[in-house]
């Protein structure tokens, strides 16, 4: 990737919502040339979304859950689609829009685990359904669940979601291979 190119990701994670004149000025080029970097970003898959990060608590939850699955059986692409759409399913079906509130769930490796869920809960009530949720996923056996709980009332944080810090890592990073 160009200079230019690492710029325009790194000032976008700090901030997405700058327009490409407020872009350009900060990095030292061209609107246009911001405008045609951005649209390449996007067109090549770098940039798949612009997005904000919210304070979870003020939209009052209380809880967010980092849960790791073991699976008896790892699952092929087709069981996690029927999976997906049986859980959605479900979800409508109990009144609710989508299968609580998860921020992401992904297939991984490590600590013994195959999946993880990031999640949001109102409290912990709530997580308790979800887990009860998990276990119950269609078409899926899992063998263990484990959760790693964060209080968002919590009033010490060592450091909240944000991309501002990798972004200034990856300029750096980018600044010494340059150096190199």
């Amino acid at each position: 990737m160009r200079e230019i190119e690492w710029k325009v990701l790194s000032e976008l994670m700090k901030n997405a919502k700058l327009s490409d004149r407020d872009l350009a000025k900060k990095i030292g080029s061209s609107q246009p040339t911001v405008t045609r970097t951005r649209k390449k970003l996007e067109k090549k898959g770098y940039i798949k979304e612009y997005t904000i990060i919210l304070n979870f608590e003020k939209l009052g939850f209380e809880l967010m859950a980092v849960t790791f699955i073991k699976l008896q059986k790892m699952l092929n692409s087709e069981e996690i689609e029927a999976a997906k759409k049986a859980s959605l399913a479900r979800a409508r079906e109990s009144g609710r829009i989508g299968p609580f509130e998860i921020i992401m769930a992904e297939r991984g490796v490590g600590l013994g685990y195959h999946g993880i869920f990031i999640s949001l809960h109102d409290d912990y009530a709530s997580y308790l359904k979800f887990r009860d949720w998990i276990r119950q996923i269609p078409f899926v056996e899992i063998s263990e669940v484990e959760s790693f709980l964060i209080n968002l009332k919590d009033e010490i944080r060592y450091q909240s979601l944000s991309f501002a810090n990798l972004a200034k890592y990856l300029l750096k990073l980018k600044e010494k291979e340059k150096k190199e």
